[in-house]
């Protein structure tokens, strides 16, 4: 493999707007390829987050914009009519999708059809036109509540997801296995494991805690604090769907995408406090339908085929989440 795989080539980003989608295109526009972003913007938080994660892109010449719901197959169907040829030189990075456990149990049908549907439409458009490479965001939801098996490996049985939204995701795994053996799409299935950093959305729970603690505002804590997370660095993440980008080794393949560590909640709070110098005011509530008590990466595939090697582990991750967002905070204050 040449040392940088990705130079001249073009990917559509769905989601790209988002938090992992606006690090990956900057990545790959700083290595050179040409990046499509799809995304619709929609109000699950506030679009100007979105706009601004994009607004340095908007004046590079290999970047284009493309506000488009996936569901909306016409549409997206313009978008490969004008690209098609330039995306079978590198291929699609799917990331958009209805997130989120809690919210997924209030709109399963919503859910459903964006993250099932919408995840047919670009395969199909990949098949249509040609498109061999096809890198899919999962999720560590699909390994469901299962203690007893971490840390979680690919090849565990997925069948008993507890949430509408891990079930879209499995759902996704299986309909892009079926493209894979039927049309030759060559694909990757990354399963997400708490991804965290520098512009996280503000519904997740480390920018959530972050800011009611410096507000001075209670936090609301679901159970009795000892739920477990693997909280993987959003830089990570990156170098982890860059290798997958460029593996090309055989014609479909899962890998997990966590730091493979695990940390408390009640050790996630103490560690935010500390990087703001600031005590939480505790909300204790039940445990939610749809949670699971812990996620836990068995990285050892990622690392043997994708050369994997997550490096911010979350004594120092959050520190640098933490700069990141009193500097934003500030920046917005004064804006």
């Amino acid at each position: 493999m040449s040392s940088n795989p990705f130079a001249g080539k073009t990917y559509l980003i769905t989601g790209g707007a988002g938090f992992i989608g606006s690090h990956l295109s900057k990545a790959l526009l700083d290595l050179g390829a040409g990046v499509i972003v799809v995304d619709e913007f929609n109000d699950f938080y506030d679009p100007g987050i979105k706009e601004a994660n994009i607004a340095p892109f908007l004046n590079n010449s290999h970047f284009r914009l493309y506000r488009k719901d996936i569901r909306e197959f016409i549409g997206l169907r313009d978008i490969f009519e004008h690209h098609g040829r330039a995306l079978q030189s590198g291929g699609i990075i799917h990331l958009a999708a209805r997130a989120g456990v809690r919210p997924s149990l209030k709109e399963p049908r919503l859910y459903l059809d964006t993250n099932v549907t919408g995840t047919l439409n670009l395969a199909e458009l990949a098949r249509e036109f040609g498109v061999k490479k096809f890198v899919f965001a999962s999720s560590s939801s699909v390994y469901g509540d299962s203690p007893e098996r971490v840390p979680f490996r690919e090849d565990q049985d997925i069948s008993r997801p507890i949430s509408p939204y891990a079930s879209t995701k499995a759902m996704g795994e299986s309909l892009l296995h079926t493209y894979s053996h039927l049309y030759k799409l060559q694909v990757v299935a990354l399963r997400f494991f708490t991804v965290y950093g520098a512009g996280q959305r503000p519904d997740l729970a480390i920018h959530k805690f972050t800011r009611l603690i410096d507000e001075g505002q209670p936090i609301p804590v679901f159970g009795d604090g000892t739920t477990r997370r693997d909280y993987t660095y959003i830089q990570d993440i990156i170098q982890g769907v860059l290798a997958a980008i460029a593996y090309d080794k055989t014609p479909f393949e899962i890998f997990n995408l966590g730091e493979s560590q695990t940390t408390e909640l009640r050790i996630l709070i103490a560690l935010i406090e500390q990087s703001l110098g600031k005590n939480a005011v505790i909300d204790r509530q039940p445990m939610q339908p749809g949670d699971v008590s812990v996620t836990f990466a068995d990285i050892s595939k990622a690392h043997r085929l994708l050369g994997y090697n997550p490096k911010t582990k979350i004594r120092d991750g959050i520190p640098k989440f933490v700069d990141w967002y009193l500097h934003h905070r500030k920046s917005t204050v004064m804006a």
